[in-house]
């Protein structure tokens, strides 16, 4: 399963799909209420840029990533003022750039629990001392695997798509082994409420 190859194929449908999410938008504006106005912002997975939008709208200078050629030509598209990149959240090490805030939302969930902890400390590298580094993930449920290959329907089609779970204890963990210092945790019930979503925020 290459999950650029799936996310390249579902990228128009999963940008209209998840346009109307709002279950981030209290960990986010706890996220954005600790920067100041023209914080420069990492968006790490930044999909089709409508959290980038978002941060943008909210007085930050964003640069999304992402591994999706598709999906960042529709960021290009409807986020002109950001500045996307194709690049895998594992080589932020790659990066020149310090930046104000990291903000990693529905991306670590790609990434296998076994490296999660190292690409955290990536994310925690491009802060600049004082930045802030949000992550949201999937709370791992007691009847779900800690990692799991989703096959989905959603769009009149099959595909695939490899998701961890995390408890909030297990985010925290790797932010303070990155050096971070917790500020917020929350847990947010997606709509349907077959998801809750953890928003942790830590300080450099």
């Amino acid at each position: 399963m290459d999950l650029r190859e799936t996310y390249n194929r579902i990228a128009e449908n999963w940008h209209t799909d998840h346009s109307s999410d709002d279950w981030w938008k209290e960990g986010t504006n706890a996220f954005i209420a600790l920067l100041p106005p023209q914080s420069s912002i990492l968006d790490v997975g930044c999909g089709s840029g409508v959290k980038s939008k978002y941060l943008i709208d909210h007085e930050c200078k964003v640069t999304g990533i992402d591994i999706s050629d598709k999906l960042l030509e529709i960021a290009k598209r409807t986020v002109p003022e950001g500045e996307f990149r194709e690049l895998s959240m594992t080589d932020l090490d790659s990066l020149a750039e310090t930046f104000d805030g990291v903000f990693a939302q529905a991306s670590l969930l790609h990434i296998p629990k076994k490296d999660a902890g190292g690409v955290v400390k990536k994310m925690a590298e491009r802060l600049l001392p004082g930045g802030f580094l949000y992550i949201a993930v999937k709370e791992k449920r007691d009847d779900k695997p800690d990692e799991e290959i989703v096959t989905e329907h959603d769009y009149g089609y099959d595909y695939e798509r490899f998701f961890s779970y995390f408890t909030i204890a297990e985010i925290e963990q790797y932010m303070t082994n990155a050096g971070l210092q917790i500020i917020t945790s929350l847990r947010n019930p997606s709509p349907s409420g077959k998801t809750v979503w953890l928003q942790i925020i830590g300080k450099k």
